[in-house]
């Protein structure tokens, strides 16, 4: 599959909504820079010592970077796997100018969030997504109308970690009313029921226990499954390489 080049620019026309209404999107999507190649992308990772807290050797990086080369088409997104490298330890790494990445406090179990059932992320420490989308279109769905629908595209939700990576690779893919969801991610309660958040990546406003010292800052956080965001799209990828 070709890679896309951009995911957001210029802005796709509103898809409509289950409920057969258009939102009207508030702005053009600007548009996303294309990701580094792979090699790049482990560099970036090793000079933030993601491998370090993922137990990995510089060279275990570039070696399975090596080997994933071989069959991931270009302009896939490197992830190490949550595992390794949980949400917790990889949102502090988001950057937008001076601020620091940040998971919300009231999301103090955002690692126990988990891939969907069906969503089987590769065993490998390292992998690659390919063909990554913002979702852009899908803004002003709720998480639970947008998941079946990346279903019937063929598509997979990226789970947190994933969108995470994203954003350090590429920080502009955290753009102030064009950030994303990645609802492959969801946490199931002791007696088997999902919990009703679903997380996301955006910026904070500097509000409540945000604190104003993080207006700007990026933002691990969550949403209800049945809400609706114009200001949300739903992040996904083509497959996962190995």
């Amino acid at each position: 599959m070709t890679p896309r080049t951009t995911t957001s620019s210029p802005a796709a026309p509103a898809t409509a909504l289950p409920d057969g209404t258009t939102p009207s999107p508030d702005a053009a999507a600007p548009a996303v820079s294309p990701l580094p190649s792979l090699a790049d992308q482990a560099e970036r990772l090793i000079a933030l010592g993601v491998h370090e807290l993922a137990g990995l050797s510089a060279r275990e990086v570039r070696d399975a970077v090596g080997r994933l080369a071989l069959n991931a088409p270009l302009g896939g997104l490197l992830a190490v796997h949550p595992r390794l490298a949980p949400p917790s330890v990889l949102a502090p790494l988001l950057r937008l100018g001076d601020k620091e990445g940040f998971v919300v406090v009231d999301m103090d179990d955002v690692d126990r969030f988990e891939p969907l059932e069906g969503l089987a992320l590769p065993e490998g420490a390292l992998y690659v997504v390919t063909d990554v989308d913002r979702g852009d279109d899908m803004a002003n769905w709720s998480p639970d109308e947008a998941l079946p629908e990346i279903a019937r595209r063929g598509r997979t939700p990226l789970v947190l970690s994933e969108g995470i990576h994203w954003a350090v690779q590429v920080p502009d893919v955290v753009a102030r009313n064009h950030c994303f969801m990645t609802i492959g991610s969801r946490l199931r309660k002791d007696e088997g029921r999902l919990d009703s958040r679903t997380p996301a990546v955006w910026i904070s406003n500097g509000t409540g226990r945000d604190g104003k010292a993080r207006r700007g800052a990026p933002k691990v956080g969550w949403c209800w499954a049945g809400n609706r965001h114009t200001w949300l799209g739903f992040a996904s990828g083509d497959r996962r390489v190995v």
